[in-house]
């Protein structure tokens, strides 16, 4: 374990975090002797030539699985600095209804909280950093927006230099307010901010997300930073999405897009969703490398730095499920 890792889970040991699949169920729900993994595959083909499948594949296959012609618009925009390498860092709900708040927000650990500018002011996100078979995988986690903590947020992008923005909700869901609309309406108008002016230069909208890509502008030097927003619209008021199939090819999408800075991920209260994504995420790069993964081990990893990362059973099965899906069309292809 490096030190960062010892110093994030000495700095939770008075916060019991038990284990992943007790959280995860509520408390009136009987436990059975089945885990989530054993649930997921007592269907469909043995876990034995699931796990073959994963050895086998070709890293072109997986790239082929989950196509869509449709999402076509232009990188160019993106390319002001010439060409740019996927970083690597060496070192090493139900959501909350956050910007309602109808219950209080989930504070981030001191230890890995992302402080702003040179006072570290706060701001309710946190570093997650991923560690599997020897790869290390950095995200922020973050809450979604409010009215007046939408300068902060624009200041963290730049200050990460960050070139995508995960978002994993709507902004209203239920007749709640879940997230601001901290982004411009009109490619005609910038939104104004007391520091920072946001340019809409384009967007597409696909059948389970929006792609967004804002031209971002400091006011005080004029630089100017280009980032963009992939928000999946396909998530339901309850419960997880309908078509595993939907949030596969965002999921995808969204990792061929980052190029520079840890990957900035939001749903409302940043904890179910966001951390149903970087589980995700970390598993599909596992994937595609041939290496090994826990789903189990990385849920622990992501709660050691924001508490409560994956909040119900149901989004911790859906992880299984999203998975199980991509390891069956693998079969599929041998």
């Amino acid at each position: 374990m490096s030190s960062y890792r010892k110093a994030a889970k000495d700095s939770g040991k008075n916060k019991k975090v038990p284990d992943c699949d007790e959280t995860l169920s509520s408390s009136s729900e009987e436990k059975t002797p089945k885990s989530v993994t054993h649930e997921v595959l007592e269907n469909a083909d043995s876990s034995g030539k699931v796990n073959r499948s994963v050895q086998n594949f070709q890293c072109s296959n997986y790239d082929d699985l989950f196509k869509d012609a449709t999402e076509s618009e232009s990188e160019s925009i993106l390319a002001t600095g010439g060409s740019f390498l996927r970083d690597k860092w060496s070192s090493e709900d139900e959501e909350l209804a956050g910007p309602s708040q109808t219950v209080p927000p989930q504070l981030p650990d001191d230890s890995t909280r992302v402080p702003l500018g040179e006072n570290k002011d706060y701001i309710n996100a946190s570093y997650i950093r991923i560690v599997n078979s020897g790869e290390e995988y950095f995200y922020i986690a973050s809450q979604g927006p409010l009215p007046s903590t939408t300068d902060d947020f624009w200041q963290m992008v730049l200050e990460n230099n960050s070139n995508v923005i995960v978002m994993i909700t709507r902004e209203i869901e239920g007749g709640i307010i879940k997230c601001h609309h901290y982004w411009p309406i009109s490619m005609k108008k910038p939104l104004e901010l007391k520091n920072y002016r946001i340019f809409l230069e384009n967007y597409q909208i696909l059948q389970y997300f929006i792609i967004r890509i804002f031209h971002v502008v400091k006011k005080s030097t004029g630089s100017s930073h280009f980032v963009k927003h992939l928000q999946f619209t396909s998530w339901p008021d309850h419960g997880t999405p309908a078509s595993v199939d939907g949030f596969i090819k965002y999921v995808r999408y969204v990792r061929k897009s980052h190029l520079t800075g840890p990957m900035l991920v939001h749903c409302s209260a940043g904890v179910g969703r966001t951390g149903v994504f970087l589980c995700v995420d970390v598993v599909f790069c596992a994937i595609e490398k041939n290496f090994p993964f826990n789903i189990k081990n990385i849920v622990t990893q992501m709660r050691e730095q924001r508490y409560g990362m994956i909040q119900t059973k149901e989004q911790y099965f859906f992880c299984y499920k999203v998975v199980l899906e991509v390891l069956q069309k693998i079969l599929t292809l041998d």
